[in-house]
């Protein structure tokens, strides 16, 4: 959740803000007051912007030279010819002989066929995404307290604090474990598998030393923070009234 340091809390921007910066902030645009209304239709066409740039430009706008990725390294030139021809046939295979198939004639209704998948695909993994990081009282800035007053942060607090965890086995057996965004941040390196079991003990952990942990019973309970969320982050509000209450 760095805002200059993850990809992900950027990467959607200018059209999005999942970055609640200060009011006045030079990335805060009128329409942001409105993206919780529309950061659905936005995230809807996910999938087609990443079969439309190129990997090089999304691999930039993701912030990839900010943690060390170069592009013009031997390896990455080696390959544009390999990515340039999976990219042309993933486009002949899954839309151009599609609309060959049916007849240009039925090239309209084949291609909105396309794109309603291509939504639907899109808001599945869009907004899972979406959820881990972003909800009520979330912590947007983990390193403020380095700035601040020089105190060290503790690694795992700031991965708790950051995330969110809905849902329990079954949630994690659709989502390959997503929903346990928490443990997952924790424990990068263990099986989602293990997720479910180990969850009841990190939120006992987290609670016997005052570690803010989000945990939503239901997906739809951690969507609606989320919309709350774009609104403020959107509108900014959380910068004019103090939040109140805990998760």
């Amino acid at each position: 959740n760095h805002n200059a340091k993850d990809p992900d809390s950027f990467n959607a921007e200018p059209l999005l803000l999942f970055n609640d910066y200060p009011l006045g902030h030079s990335m805060r645009k009128f329409y942001h007051r409105y993206q919780a209304v529309f950061f659905l239709p936005v995230l809807s066409g996910y999938w087609l912007s990443m079969i439309l740039n190129p990997q090089v430009f999304t691999l930039h706008h993701g912030g990839a030279g900010s943690v060390g990725i170069r592009m013009d390294n031997d390896f990455t030139k080696s390959r544009i010819k390999v990515a340039i021809a999976f990219r042309f046939l993933y486009i002949y295979l899954n839309i151009l002989r599609p609309i060959m198939n049916c007849g240009v004639e039925n090239a309209f209704t084949t291609v909105l066929h396309i794109l309603i998948m291509g939504a639907a695909e899109s808001l599945t993994l869009a907004i899972l995404f979406s959820l881990s990081h972003n909800f009520e009282h979330v912590d947007r800035d983990p390193t403020k307290a380095v700035r601040d007053n020089n105190k060290r942060v503790c690694w795992f607090k700031s991965q708790v604090e950051t995330s969110s965890t809905y849902g329990g086995f079954i949630a994690g057996a659709l989502t390959g474990g997503l929903n346990f965004q928490v443990e997952h941040h924790l424990f990068p390196r263990m099986s989602s598998a293990w997720y479910p079991f180990i969850a009841p003990k990190v939120r006992e952990i987290c609670k016997k030393h005052g570690v803010r942990y989000a945990y939503y019973p239901w997906v739809w309970q951690n969507f609606v923070s989320t919309v709350k969320y774009m609104h403020q982050a959107g509108t900014g509000s959380n910068w004019m009234t103090p939040l109140k209450g805990d998760l």
